[in-house]
């Protein structure tokens, strides 16, 4: 698996460009993965029209956009590329614009550049890394702070509740004003943990009792490829922090995906562009505006699960 320096190298970094509009940014963005050769001129079509299709949920955070589309003949291999931008531009999403970066992904598959997208959320997620890569003069040095040379991280999340884990309660909450059991202190055993929904969801009878199961969060985007990585990284932080890993899972997943499985989890985090797309699927959508703050996934976990 390849890790974040070996998907982006230096020559597919380019700062203080000018563009004159979003379209303008991620055609610098694609042009750069087709010089070092990972896609072809196709592909940033493609990113362009995920976009107007799905619209700006590549917005991860706050003058972030995350560009990319879904694996095609056009990838050539995974890789990405790094475009700083001299002026932000404007990409149509309520909270997170104006953009000042765009970092392009063309992925083959789903599965080779999860640790490098692990990797981008939690840089960008700290403020004095995201500050060190808003300053670097050079493209070599923002490389070295993706390598790793980074500063000193910054403020932590919100400390997680009481409880010791999610399920210690009667299960998550149906929507952001719905209320849940309170927690309890202690741990439930995985035996003990309830169903994702009683409403979708017979009771088990007296004679059958209810299996051992584990909770789901899926996290969606357009693409299943892209910023739900970003997403997922950031809740699994929250949920290791918590010391809930052990009770939840999480999987990223596309939006066509995400309506087949989303009778198997307990909530979907996503975008408001992706949440309007998603529709009613019979669980929770929870947005999330800024997909690499650990503070604002942990609000929206305990609103989830009414802690």
């Amino acid at each position: 698996m390849k890790d974040l320096k070996d998907l982006l190298p230096v020559e597919a970094v380019r700062l203080d460009v000018r563009a004159a509009d979003w379209r303008a940014a991620i055609a610098v963005a694609g042009r750069l993965m087709v010089e070092t050769g990972v896609t072809t001129e196709e592909y940033t079509r493609e990113m362009v029209a995920n976009v107007e299709e799905n619209g700006p949920y590549i917005v991860v955070a706050p003058g972030v956009a995350f560009a990319h589309a879904r694996p095609s003949p056009a990838v050539l291999t995974t890789g990405m590329s790094w475009v700083r931008l001299a002026e932000p531009v404007e990409f149509g999403h309520e909270s997170n614009d104006p953009v000042t970066l765009v970092v392009a992904l063309a992925a083959q598959d789903s599965a080779a550049h999860t640790s490098a997208m692990a990797a981008l959320a939690r840089l960008l997620g700290d403020p004095a890394t995201a500050a060190a890569l808003a300053t670097a003069p050079t493209p070599e040095a923002l490389h070295a702070v993706l390598a790793g040379e980074r500063p000193e991280s910054g403020p932590e999340a919100p400390e997680p509740p009481a409880s010791a884990g999610p399920l210690a309660s009667a299960g998550p909450s149906a929507s952001a004003e719905s209320s849940a059991t309170a927690p309890s202190s202690a741990a439930p055993e995985p035996s003990s943990f309830p169903e994702p929904s009683a409403e979708s969801s017979p009771e088990p009878s007296a004679a059958e009792p209810r299996a051992a199961s584990l909770h789901k969060i899926l996290t969606v985007c357009g693409n299943g490829v892209g910023t739900s990585l970003f997403l997922k990284n950031t809740l699994e932080q929250v949920l290791d922090r918590w010391g809930w890993s052990r009770f939840v899972t999480v999987e990223a997943t596309d939006t066509i995906s995400a309506k087949g499985k989303a009778s198997e989890a307990v909530a979907l985090f996503t975008s408001r562009e992706i949440a309007r797309t998603l529709g009613d699927v019979g669980r929770p959508v929870k947005v999330v505006r800024d997909f690499t703050s650990t503070a604002e996934v942990d609000s929206v976990l305990r609103d989830t699960y009414d802690v």
